[in-house]
């Protein structure tokens, strides 16, 4: 199958019942992308699918065919976000992070709290709180939003 990854076209010959995370994780070799709890309730695995975040265990590999994914490799490792999760401490055992900061990318520049709260609804923190993730991703882009 055709599908776009982090803007490189791509051609997987994968089962198309297989989990679009182990497809990125094992054909694509983009380990970034955590498996937390394999369900669809962690978002450890969040990619952007089309521009939308989804949790990628519960998306088969068919699923995906001809769509534009994005990891968080995609990012560069220079991302705003990723400069602010480090900057902010949003991040302590790093397995939510990936998930985090993709499920926070459609989000852009300067949302609310309230918006934060929302986007990260379906992504699970075990370590930090919460308080410094939010700062990392209201921060990002320069000065920290108003609630």
């Amino acid at each position: 199958m055709r599908l776009t990854v982090n803007g490189t076209p791509v051609e997987v010959d994968a089962p198309p019942m297989k989990r679009l995370l182990d497809v990125l994780r094992e054909d694509c070799s983009l380990t970034g992308t955590k498996e937390g709890c394999g369900e669809g309730e962690c978002g450890a695995c969040t990619v952007l699918v089309d521009g939308v975040a989804v949790a990628s265990c519960l998306v088969p590999f068919a699923q995906a065919a001809g769509a534009s994914i994005t990891t968080i490799e995609g990012l560069g490792g220079n991302h705003p976000l990723q400069v602010a999760f480090m900057r902010e401490v949003g991040a302590q055992c790093g397995i939510c992070t990936p998930g985090m900061i993709m499920a926070a990318l459609p989000l852009g520049p300067k949302p609310s709290l309230a918006k934060v709260k929302d986007a990260l609804a379906g992504n699970l923190c075990r370590c930090t709180g919460y308080e410094a993730i939010y700062r990392a991703i209201r921060s990002a882009w320069g000065e920290q939003a108003p609630t």
